[in-house]
């Protein structure tokens, strides 16, 4: 089975590239942009806000426990892990 353009396996670690956009009416997922995951976040993109929606919106909607294993990575574009289910 083929994966998803905007998942790879990374060791262990499934990634998954996101490009966000903030200070959207609500939280929410808009399907794909090239080989990425399109988020909405409701929060500005001032102090680190709008990361912290993202991170948290992501681990809901994913089902992680554990926030700390979702990173980002540049202004645009987000690298998120989420351990692999064994």
């Amino acid at each position: 089975m083929e994966q998803p353009a905007h998942l790879r396996a990374d060791g262990t670690d499934t990634v998954m590239a996101v490009i966000a956009r903030p200070r959207a009416r609500e939280n929410g997922i808009d399907g794909l942009q090239g080989d990425a995951l399109k988020v909405r976040v409701a929060a500005p993109p001032v102090d680190g806000a709008a990361n912290e929606a993202l991170e948290g919106f992501l681990a809901e909607v994913l089902g992680v426990v554990d926030r700390k294993s979702t990173r980002l990575n540049s202004s645009h574009e987000w690298i998120s892990r989420m351990p692999s289910s064994a």
